[in-house]
């Protein structure tokens, strides 16, 4: 797009830090709000705001689980004219209690990468995130940018608003109106947004400060989003009022005086970068962990972004050392590699560019040996058949390396990964991972886990059952003894002599028949023991017994899901029979009637 220029007839007011209006936290209007939705709205007299603090200043603590931790002032009562209702106001402290629903940082960061992927059916080909340096104090932000369909004035103030969301596409990641707010302040205290967009064939610039500094500094007691907007539609950049030109300015001011731009040629800097249409976010005053140091490290690495907190702590053995090069252990604490798994699917017009160099995507089915796709039919009342198909095989390490689990996406984004459903200390399972989308339940808010629900349960009773099934007929091709595989009876085995060692015992029956391949993997077959029952019957390995208990809870599901149906249809049929009771005592009644109306004619028709 073009630039545009600035139409000269409009006066901009000289900021400055002692003026008078610096009293202003924005336009005095339901604009300003961030639980307000809808087109802007008029202006309406508000309260005078209190003075703005002096540039550049933060909170008292920068660590974000200590953010949240002051004491709320008494709430002065606000001006309301007349015929206007009260509103539920929203504290600021709730933008930081929201944010603690990330309790991992890697989180919030897909929250708005995926922002970025439902773009995609808007004409988005790329996200970018990147670490850029705050002139005012050199300190580091984070970037996310794309080109997108972007926001007009409308959507800037719906993005910025509590709860509302349009997406409710099976397309579409977001669903609950609330990762961006949550998101950007688990990552900052602040957060500016640029926007264009053009809708219906006009074309709109938006601007949008979200400042928990600022709301703190100032001492508001309700959620204040100063927001301003430009019609580029012609040849000039004019700005959008919806109250009178002081209040703009006012909004303009405020978002000077705590962002990270200086001047109003700083901010229309940041949509040249945008281009004709997409969203700019910068998040700033990055939150520091308990040693006061960044959570985000951006040094370690030219082309990562890393955890610190997450990357420190150095492992001593061998086999630690190789899981730490394992994508399930990279993860933890790198966002190529945390990114690089994030979407099940390959994209084929879009790419996340991090830091430069765009992320390649990592299919774990890809390092999977002996795969095998089981398929599962979950319980749900829906008028189509729900198939789920899991893929399932060893790791490409197996048996060094003791990965293991299942990946769980829900349209197409990982919500679970590596999730661990045998019991610990057993060797059963070890290195077979699977891969599923489980569209059919829901996740949580912070898209790390899933909804506890009953489809939740059966879920993990049937991958349960995956792993047993795929581990009795698989794990002989990575070293390890079967399942069922019976000890050798006594009448099988060598009775030692006098003066033959436990190991020469060993020895003779490796000798009369035992598998080389088992002596190895002795170590590994601990969940294998013998349990004998007390009626002397044969012999079952603890794993049999595990699995044998498997069975009969999913058959006990299904009994349970049975009588439940039955129950339903015996209810169905009473409504039915009732229903059918009612309707022939209306005939009774009916044909009582008709006769005793024929009783009463006859003596007339005789007389």
């Amino acid at each position: 797009m073009a630039p545009k220029r600035e139409k000269e007839a409009i006066p901009v007011v000289e900021l400055d830090s002692d003026d008078d209006n610096g009293a202003g936290v924005g336009a005095p209007n339901q604009n300003n709000n961030a639980s307000s939705t809808g087109a802007p709205p008029q202006a309406t007299p508000q309260p005078q705001q209190q003075p703005l603090a002096p540039n550049c200043q933060t909170l008292d603590s920068r660590s974000f689980w200590k953010a949240g931790d002051y004491a709320v002032g008494p709430t002065a009562r606000p001006y309301i004219s007349q015929g206007q209702l009260e509103h539920a106001r929203v504290h600021p402290k709730f933008l930081h209690s929201n944010a603690t629903s990330h309790k991992w940082a890697f989180g919030a960061i897909a929250e708005l990468l995926d922002n970025a992927v439902d773009e995609v059916q808007n004409g988005a080909t790329f996200v970018r995130v990147d670490k850029i340096d705050v002139v005012k104090d050199n300190s580091p932000a984070l970037l996310f940018q794309d080109d997108g369909g972007g926001m007009d004035p409308e959507g800037m103030r719906k993005c910025m608003s509590l709860g509302y969301s349009t997406k409710k596409a099976n397309t579409t990641i977001g669903q609950y109106g609330n990762g961006f707010k949550t998101s950007t302040m688990r990552l900052g205290a602040d957060v500016i947004v640029f926007s264009r967009a053009i809708r219906a064939g006009k074309a709109t610039q938006s601007v949008g400060l979200l400042s928990y500094t600022f709301l703190r500094r100032t001492g508001q007691d309700d959620v204040i989003v100063p927001m301003i907007d430009f019609d580029i539609s012609g040849n000039w950049v004019e700005p959008i009022t919806y109250g009178s030109q002081d209040d703009w300015t006012s909004n303009l001011k405020t978002i000077l005086e705590w962002s990270p731009f200086a001047s109003k040629e700083d901010l229309m800097l940041q949509f040249e970068e945008i281009g004709a249409h997409g969203t700019r976010i910068v998040i700033y005053n990055l939150w520091l962990n308990d040693e006061g140091i960044y959570e985000l490290s951006f040094d370690d690495d030219d082309e990562d972004i890393r955890l610190r907190d997450e990357a420190a702590g150095g492992k001593s053995t061998k086999v630690q050392q190789k899981i730490q090069f394992h994508i399930s252990y990279r993860m933890r604490y790198s966002l190529r590699a945390y990114a690089s798994i994030l979407y099940l699917r390959t994209f084929t017009n879009f790419k996340i560019v991090l830091r430069g160099k765009p992320i390649q995507q990592y299919h774990i089915k890809d390092d999977l040996r002996y795969l095998e796709v089981k398929t599962y039919k979950p319980q749900i009342t829906t008028l189509n058949e729900v198939i789920v198909e899991t893929t399932i095989g060893f790791i490409k390490e197996a048996p060094d390396l003791g990965v293991t689990g299942f990946n769980l996406y829900h349209k197409n984004r990982l919500i679970r990964p590596f999730w661990k459903v045998t019991a610990d200390g057993s060797s059963k399972g070890n290195g077979v991972v699977g891969i599923l989308e489980a569209n059919f339940i829901e996740p949580a808010h912070d898209k790390q886990d899933f909804e506890r629900s009953s489809l939740f349960f059966r879920l993990e009773t049937r991958l349960k059952q995956m792993v047993n099934e795929y581990w009795k007929t698989n794990c002989h091709f990575v070293g390890y003894q079967p399942i069922g595989a019976r000890n050798l009876q006594k009448d099988q085995t060598f009775k030692p002599s006098v003066g033959v060692t436990p190991k020469d015992m060993h020895l003779d029956q490796t000798m009369a028949g035992l598998s080389a391949n088992v002596l190895q993997n002795d170590s590994r077959t601990k969940s294998s023991e013998v349990v004998t029952s007390a009626d002397n019957r044969e012999p079952m390995s603890v794993d049999e017994i595990c699995e044998e208990n498997i069975q009969l809870f999913m058959r006990c599901e299904a009994q349970v899901q049975k009588e439940t149906e039955l129950r339903q249809t015996i209810e169905n049929l009473e409504k039915e029979l009732e229903m059918a009771k009612r309707k022939s005592a209306q005939l009774a009644s009916y044909l009582e009637t008709k006769r005793k109306q024929k009783i009463m004619k006859q003596p007339t028709e005789t007389v």
